[in-house]
């Protein structure tokens, strides 16, 4: 049982560090080409959640995805749906879709810092040398902010992977992670031996992330 959790929490934190990566970039790649003052001002709105109590953030999540929450209200309005659906809330989809809202800042920030660095003349000779746009965000852009993009990779799965809290708040019975269980065995089932145990391999697979991390951030500062 507690492999195929295991393997069913990585594979979940996987998919919301994936998706949060994609969307983070491009939200940071937008940013970073804006003016300078409403650059400052879209990282700030997005930044500002993390000024925001976690768990505030997440009773926000469930007002939106709960059984009455705004998305079910919306669908029944606009006729798409008959009855609420209750896949939205205490699933592996809602804590995959709390995951991606409450980490994406996490994932903005590092990306955008990271192409902030990028010398501007750079695009400049691309331009000058007949490149387009396409090609200076392939062949500039993306690979100096590779590091950027490592980082925001570590810092979402590790957060994801040993998150406990949400998958309570928002999984259910349906919703266990791995983080959950060793929660579990240390604060309901109070076997702390087991507990500790399933806290080893929560840090060797954090600490073994890390060293992935560290490896593509020496294979790209390399290239």
């Amino acid at each position: 049982m507690f492999r195929n959790i295991y393997l069913q929490t990585v594979a979940l934190c996987l998919g919301a560090t994936i998706v949060n990566l994609v969307v983070g970039y491009a939200i940071a790649l937008f940013a970073s080409r804006r003016p300078p003052r409403l650059r400052f001002a879209l990282i700030l709105m997005f930044m500002l959640p993390l000024f925001t109590s976690y768990i505030i953030k997440v009773y926000a999540v469930r007002g939106i995805l709960g059984h009455r929450g705004v998305l079910n209200e919306l669908l029944l309005a606009s006729g798409l749906i008959s009855e609420p659906i209750t896949a939205f809330i205490f699933s592996q989809s809602a804590i995959f879709l709390t995951f991606i809202v409450l980490y994406l800042p996490f994932a903005i920030l590092p990306i955008y810092l990271s192409i902030e660095r990028i010398p501007e003349n750079l695009g400049t000779a691309s331009a000058d040398l007949g490149g387009s746009q396409m090609d200076e965000i392939r062949h500039i852009i993306l690979p100096l902010s590779l590091p950027g993009v490592v980082v925001a990779a570590l810092f979402n799965f590790v957060m994801t992977f040993g998150d406990f809290v949400t998958p309570t708040m928002v999984g259910g019975t349906e919703g266990f992670t791995f983080g959950r269980i060793v929660f579990s065995q240390f604060g309901v089932a109070l076997n702390w031996p087991l507990g500790a145990a399933l806290a080893v391999i929560l840090l060797a697979t954090s600490v073994l992330a890390v060293g992935v991390a560290g490896l593509a951030m020496r294979w790209s500062t390399a290239r």
